[in-house]
């Protein structure tokens, strides 16, 4: 059996349910288009607006001390996790292998479990997440960042159990892209996916388990070093997979966050000015998904 940093790597041991949602019980829906239509208003605001932050708002104020950078300092500073030496990208970040990712990740989890602090919110993903810049995220809530660059659903999957323990207050979950990227199909991306929130609401029965939808990618616009295995999936098929991603995320009690109509353009491709290569997101288009993730947090997780 395969283990990442001291975990068994699947979980054979949990049970496997599937709780539907009530048909009787239309307000989560109802409060689900309601919460997607304001992000929308507030994202046009914010691309018609300028390029920066209003002086007031969250994000340019000081970070709070909910923030784990004083008790996680590893992720931003020069510490390895090993003797391997480490390449420095992007100023204070680290390209580090995928195992070596793994076993600093379980170590910032056991951190958290030590230090719990406030309002604990888990970012699980793949590099859109573990890129997402720590001054942008939402200061109202503590944030551990749970991503890993290249990561598939599967691999996900297998190394939930490194935040066990950490007892969440929520769970922002989104995966996919590379499953696509190396030729899944959506049957296994959409049945690793619902594993995935089962699982999530079996280790942590009090937490918020909230799926993200796929992003778009810039299509002919791209310029990812891998543009011809990115152009050969069509953003059509992403839109389909999230579609039914919605309705397993409803059916296993978990909430939706429908990122995808933030960041199309006219063609509903990814907007250029909001990512580096067609696929990865640059500031501005962090700055967009902290928007989304603070009105999600205001008016659905309070619910």
């Amino acid at each position: 059996m395969e283990k990442f940093g001291g975990f068994s790597g699947r979980r054979a041991h949990r049970p496997i349910f599937a709780k539907e949602r009530s048909r009787n019980v239309p307000f989560w829906a109802l409060l689900s288009l309601l919460t997607n239509g304001v992000l929308i208003v507030t994202v046009v605001q914010l691309m018609t607006g300028g390029q920066g932050l209003p002086e007031s708002s969250p994000a340019s104020a000081a970070v709070s001390a909910a923030r784990l950078d004083e008790i996680i300092p590893q992720r931003n500073s020069a510490k390895s996790v090993s003797d391997q030496p480490i390449q420095p990208i992007s100023g204070q970040r680290h390209k580090w292998t995928y195992q070596q990712w793994v076993t600093q990740l379980g170590r910032e989890a056991e951190v958290v479990v030590t230090n719990r602090p406030s309002r604990l919110t888990v970012l699980a993903g793949d590099s859109l997440s573990m890129w997402f810049p720590a001054k942008l995220l939402p200061i109202d809530r503590s944030w551990l960042n749970q991503g890993i660059s290249g990561e598939t659903s599967m691999g996900l999957l297998k190394r939930l159990q490194l935040f066990d323990r950490t007892q969440p207050d929520a769970v922002f979950v989104m995966i996919g892209i590379n499953d696509l990227l190396k030729g899944a199909n959506d049957e296994g991306i959409l049945d690793n996916q619902r594993q995935i929130i089962r699982d999530l609401r079996w280790a942590h029965p009090k937490a918020q388990v909230v799926v993200q939808s796929i992003l778009p990618h810039s299509g002919e616009q791209s310029t990812w070093e891998n543009r011809d295995r990115l152009l050969a999936i069509s953003n059509s098929r992403i839109r389909e997979i999230n579609r039914r991603l919605r309705e397993i995320a409803g059916a296993e009690n978990a909430l939706y966050l429908d990122l995808y109509p933030m960041f199309t353009d006219a063609d509903g491709n990814l907007q250029t000015e909001l990512s580096t290569d067609g696929l990865h997101l640059n500031d501005q288009g962090y700055l967009v998904w902290r928007s989304a993730l603070q009105l999600f947090g205001q008016i659905q997780l309070k619910n």
